[in-house]
């Protein structure tokens, strides 16, 4: 299906829940991310209505991307561990700019991606770097990862609304995000979807 990337007879579009945020994503993606079938930020942008994407280049950077980090009504900061950034740069609560409107920048790909990302991109370098700490294990089951506290990119992205102070969003996203890896293993299997799991329940509710 080309809206959620599952095969039709396991799609979940009229699932895709609907979502009023005050924050906005911006998602930039390394080389192959967007093509990945199990790839989490579409489920991003399912979800929060003010998300932008854009592909990852070292030597150049897109004026679209350039504009909206620089739009007046956002209030961008960078999405990363901080034991990798200065540490005047790290800040550990989303930053409050009166009139303007929090803006996550996730860095989408691979580990070993997104640390070249941060590292050689030096358009963000002026940006706080939020770093999370998260209080769970990731849940994530599409992938797997060398070390359990790292989160794929839709659960970064439901910590950083919590944090922003927007929980229904945040829970919206989860669940949204669980739905979607059910509906993608279950097809890997052969498994029809349960529809009345809790997950599905959570969604409808």
């Amino acid at each position: 299906c080309p809206g959620c990337r599952v095969i039709f007879s396991h799609c979940l579009c009229a699932l895709r829940p609907q979502v009023t945020t005050r924050a906005g994503m911006c998602l930039i993606m390394g080389d192959m991310e967007p093509l990945k079938p199990s790839n989490t930020g579409w489920l991003i942008a399912d979800v929060v209505p003010d998300t932008a994407a854009f592909g990852w280049s070292r030597t150049q950077v897109g004026p679209a991307l350039r504009t909206l980090l620089a739009d007046p009504q956002w209030a961008p900061c960078l999405v990363f561990p901080g034991e990798y950034a200065a540490p005047e740069r790290i800040v550990t609560e989303v930053p409050q700019d009166p009139g303007k409107r929090p803006l996550f920048v996730l860095l989408d790909g691979t580990w070993s991606e997104a640390r070249k990302m941060f590292r050689k991109s030096p358009y963000l370098d002026h940006l706080p770097v939020l770093s999370l700490q998260p209080e769970q294990l990731s849940r994530y089951r599409l992938r797997r990862s060398t070390r359990d506290d790292h989160l794929c990119t839709a659960e970064v992205a439901a910590q950083c609304l919590a944090l922003g102070g927007e929980p229904q969003a945040a829970e919206v996203l989860e669940t949204y995000l669980e739905v979607f890896s059910n509906h993608y293993l279950n097809a890997r299997q052969s498994v029809p979807p349960d529809l009345e799991d809790a997950a599905h329940l959570r969604l409808r509710e």
